[in-house]
């Protein structure tokens, strides 16, 4: 009797990522428990399972979903704001203002499930992010079903998230702790640039990531080497520190 299983895919091709160059036609995608149970070929896979829940893609390929390694996701609301000028510029004239008199909680559901929709439309299934109130982006990647995982940010300026850098660390841990259960969600400390992020909120990451089991930290590099480069040292060295 063929074994029940959660979905069966049936794309006209599948391009898996190793081995490298393959392009797999005729052949299906089994999905078993929430995760790929195996790729075999259609006829095989119809004979050998059953389901409800058979999806059949004439004409399209099946590639494993795609990664955003690094965004701001509810940043979405603000495309097209200001373009094609120096980051500085971007940030302190245009950004930052912006950010100061809209972001709010509704300001961040919106923009990510703005965000979300059109990554899951494009193939990507995992997000990485780093911006205020990642606890409701957490909860919108949640209910989309959408894998996330949340820098917890600490800069040195009040928002509409947090107060200063303590508050930033102390609401982070918080959020932390509501999504370490969580098969989709998880968590990275996010330090920013010291131009943002100032030296001393760096050390406090080393023994959180120690005691809380944090399995990464994420930070943005294009502002972050010029300011490493200012105050003569590494973002390693700190991170050692």
């Amino acid at each position: 009797m063929p074994e029940q299983v959660d979905q069966l895919i049936h794309p006209e091709w599948i391009i898996p990522v190793a081995p490298e160059n393959l392009i797999l036609t005729e052949h299906s995608l089994v999905v078993k428990g929430g995760r790929i149970d195996a790729i075999l070929p259609t006829e095989q896979a119809k004979s050998q399972y059953q389901t409800d829940h058979a999806i059949a893609l004439p004409g399209q390929v099946l590639i494993p979903g795609l990664v955003n390694a690094h965004t701001h996701t509810a940043m979405a609301l603000l495309r097209g704001l200001a373009d094609d000028m120096p980051l500085m510029t971007w940030l302190n004239e245009h950004i930052w203002p912006a950010e100061a008199k809209w972001v709010s909680e509704e300001f961040i559901h919106d923009g990510t499930q703005l965000a979300v929709a059109e990554m899951l439309l494009s193939g990507t299934t995992c997000f990485n992010d780093m911006y205020f109130f990642p606890d409701i982006t957490g909860r919108v990647a949640n209910q989309a079903g959408i894998r996330a995982v949340l820098g917890l940010i600490a800069i040195d300026f009040p928002s509409a998230w947090a107060s200063d850098g303590d508050d930033y660390l102390h609401k982070g841990l918080q959020v932390h702790d509501q999504f370490r259960t969580n098969p989709l969600i998880h968590t990275a400390f996010a330090p920013m640039p010291p131009i943002l992020s100032p030296i001393r909120y760096w050390s406090k990451f080393a023994p959180w990531r120690t005691n809380l089991k944090y399995r990464s930290t994420c930070m943005s590099m294009r502002p972050t080497m010029k300011s490493y480069r200012d105050c003569n040292t590494t973002a390693a060295a700190h991170l050692r520190d």
